[in-house]
């Protein structure tokens, strides 16, 4: 997947529908700021906001991840059409009896704070689950630099806090946006399954040490738009 490429055709897809980057990002629940990152290739849109992309506009899904549009085929002598389509209706009931039990579902991740917006989302089925964090920020006018700062996802089951993955930096002095504006998580395959998740079981703490070495955290709670179901029919 080519980000620079999928953001140029997301900034296509705009401007020939003529909305601004405002109106684009009121249209899907996000922040103007986090259409430019798409545009410019800082980051891509999660999975469920990329489907709504496709729906909104008649888009194929396959041409948005890819940042192209495909070429049409070529028109084929009707018997030949004919023998494919058998071939394929044939083709698509085995593969769906062999693997319809593997199907994915989609949840959107989102702040459930005032004080951060936070993108992502959760694909799963009974299987495994995959988590993306593609969108981090700190929505107040802080403008302290940090030269030390961890930000942890967390799962939490009843008392037991689980760390899921960590993002650390140590460097020249940022702004606590500037250092979110790198950061994403991409989980594939997570050992639990979504129908151990609450909806209010995710999380992500940010500790960030200043110039006075003094520790800031912040607590981010985070939801799901629904909760996961133990089945994925």
């Amino acid at each position: 997947m080519d980000q620079n490429k999928m953001g140029e055709f997301i900034k296509k897809l705009r401007k020939d529908n003529h909305l601004t980057q405002k109106e684009f990002a009121e249209l899907f629940g996000v922040t103007y700021q986090a259409v430019s990152k798409w545009e410019n290739g800082i980051n891509v849109p999660d999975i469920a906001i990329l489907k709504e992309i496709s729906e909104q506009f008649h888009v194929d899904m396959n041409e948005l991840l890819s940042g192209e549009v495909k070429p049409k085929k070529k028109k084929v002598n009707k018997y030949i059409f004919a023998s494919l389509c058998v071939l394929f209706v044939v083709g698509f009931v085995l593969i769906y009896q062999f693997t319809h039990n593997h199907d994915f579902t989609f949840k959107t991740v989102r702040s459930s704070c005032d004080d951060f917006t936070v993108l992502g989302s959760m694909a799963y089925n009974d299987d495994k689950t995959s988590i993306n964090i593609s969108s981090i920020s700190c929505l107040s006018d802080d403008k302290e630099e940090y030269s030390n700062i961890t930000c942890v996802l967390y799962e939490q089951v009843d008392n037991t806090k689980t760390e899921i993955s960590r993002d650390t930096y140590e460097g020249e002095p940022v702004t606590l946006n500037d250092y979110l504006n790198t950061v994403e998580f991409n989980i594939d395959n997570y050992e639990s399954t979504c129908s151990n998740y609450m909806e209010d079981s995710l999380s992500i703490e940010l500790r960030a040490t200043n110039s006075d070495g003094d520790v800031i955290t912040h607590e981010i709670p985070l939801t799901l738009n629904e909760n996961c179901d133990s089945t994925t029919g």
